[in-house]
């Protein structure tokens, strides 16, 4: 198979379009022909060794997490899914290797949900490692109808779903984004904020009585404002800033769930979520698409790799 690889750590120059064996596929796992895949900031951050303190790292290493596919095989004692079933996945296992990079992946069960029907390859790759991160982090601190929430970096690929999710929760959002970003944030239900000096102020006279929950999709200071405004600082989830306990809040890391993927996917599905794709590259130009995303790191629009079109 066709797939994207490093031989040793390294950034966009070290990637390489390469052929590589079939996965194997382990006892409840599924053999998915990959479609299409988001590229995230996580991925680099493995190919650079920056998450060797929590993972395992084997080589050659195919960068990756999230993907659209369909399923080509099944692994003794897989059942979930059908060869042909149209799949969404978070590919998140024990050890960083056989990513999501390549034409054909294997899966674990609790890392998959089906595709929802209505959205095309290049969105539903878009969905699971950020729609979790969101998803996860409000079932955290427990968002619900009537809170108030602050949402950090609403604009970004996991605020964009979060501020959707907690709408559909019935909260009311009040999201920080650059003033290009507003409008954006107010089609998508939230009232926006600018970001920077004085943000603590600037929240106090929106909301005197004090914010119910924040949610740090951004990191530098986000926590430490967050705790200026928040009631209860417990109700502070961060997926960005890990000295975020140290504070009194709490650190998301998004989990591989197959339940609650698919909750996220039937969101999807009825038209409760959107996700905007700003650009889109065939496998072989993976390298392309890492440099894209360091020359607009605040862009609304997520970068896909086009797998079927290689």
């Amino acid at each position: 198979m066709k797939a994207i690889a490093l031989r040793r750590y390294g950034d966009a120059d070290a990637l390489e379009l390469t052929e590589l064996p079939t996965p194997a596929v382990a006892p409840g796992e599924f053999l998915v022909r990959v479609k299409a895949t988001g590229v995230n900031p996580a991925d680099e951050k493995i190919a650079l060794g920056n998450l060797d303190g929590i993972m395992v790292t084997h080589f050659p290493l195919v960068p990756g997490f999230e993907m659209a596919g369909v399923v080509e095989a099944r692994g003794f004692g897989a059942t979930e899914f059908e060869v042909g079933d149209e799949v969404i996945g978070f590919v998140l296992k024990d050890w960083a290797q056989n990513g999501t990079y390549a034409e054909l992946v294997s899966a674990p069960v609790r890392t998959l949900a089906r595709k929802p029907e209505s959205w095309d390859w290049l969105h539903s790759a878009c969905l699971p490692l950020n729609g979790l991160t969101a998803y996860q982090a409000i079932k955290r601190i427990g968002i619900g109808e009537s809170d108030t929430v602050l949402i950090h970096g609403a604009a970004g690929g996991v605020g964009t779903l979060g501020v959707q999710i907690a709408v559909n929760r019935g909260a009311r959002v009040i999201g920080t984004a650059g003033e290009r970003n507003h409008d954006y944030l107010r089609d998508l239900g939230a009232t926006p904020i600018a970001y920077g000096e004085g943000l603590a102020d600037r929240l106090r006279e929106l909301v005197p009585e004090g914010a119910d929950a924040a949610l740090d999709f951004f990191g530098g200071d986000a926590v430490a404002v967050s705790r200026k405004v928040v009631k209860d600082p417990a109700r502070v989830a961060s997926v960005a800033d890990v000295t975020a306990p140290e504070q009194g809040g709490q650190l998301v890391w998004a989990r591989a769930n197959a339940n609650e993927l698919t909750e996220v996917a039937a969101l999807a599905e009825s038209g409760k979520l959107s996700v905007p794709v700003s650009g889109s590259f065939p496998l072989e130009r993976a390298a392309d698409a890492w440099r894209l995303l360091h020359a607009d790191s605040r862009a609304r629009g997520r970068i896909v790799l086009d797998i079927d079109a290689t």
